[in-house]
């Protein structure tokens, strides 16, 4: 008997919440605002490289140009503005992979000199266009 009395004084603490493995901590805002930037990467590079944004928010395979814009947009996405590659993917509507893949290319490609100059004109411009913005 002394030992059913012990437990019911005892009052048993709640387990805390599961969470998904690769699930993000704060999905909110911060997802949010990974949409933005991906969202107007798409329209910046579709301006800079006249290609409609239409055709690079498409989730299926596209022409080569339009795959390159997208590509190149991802890879200022993640190499100048610092937003995960996980993130990117989610903005960009395609996997992590892809988006490892794309800025593997581009790098490789940064070898040309008029290709070079092509995308740092592209990092400046998002550099510039998200200012006072981007999270330190």
């Amino acid at each position: 008997m002394q030992v059913q009395t012990a437990l019911a004084m005892k009052p048993m603490k709640a387990a805390p919440p599961a969470r998904v493995r690769d699930e993000p901590l704060d999905r909110g805002k911060r997802g949010e605002r990974t949409m933005e930037i991906c969202e107007a990467m798409i329209d910046i590079c579709a301006a800079l490289y006249n290609v409609p944004s239409k055709e690079m928010r498409q989730t299926g395979r596209c022409e080569a140009d339009v795959a390159r814009v997208r590509q190149i947009a991802m890879y200022v996405t993640h190499v100048s503005l610092g937003v995960s590659m996980h993130e990117v993917g989610r903005g960009f509507v395609r996997d992590r992979t892809t988006v490892r893949h794309a800025c593997h290319l581009i790098e490789d490609m940064r070898e040309d000199e008029d290709f070079d100059r092509a995308i740092a004109t592209t990092e400046k411009v998002a550099l510039a266009a998200f200012r006072g913005r981007l999270e330190v």
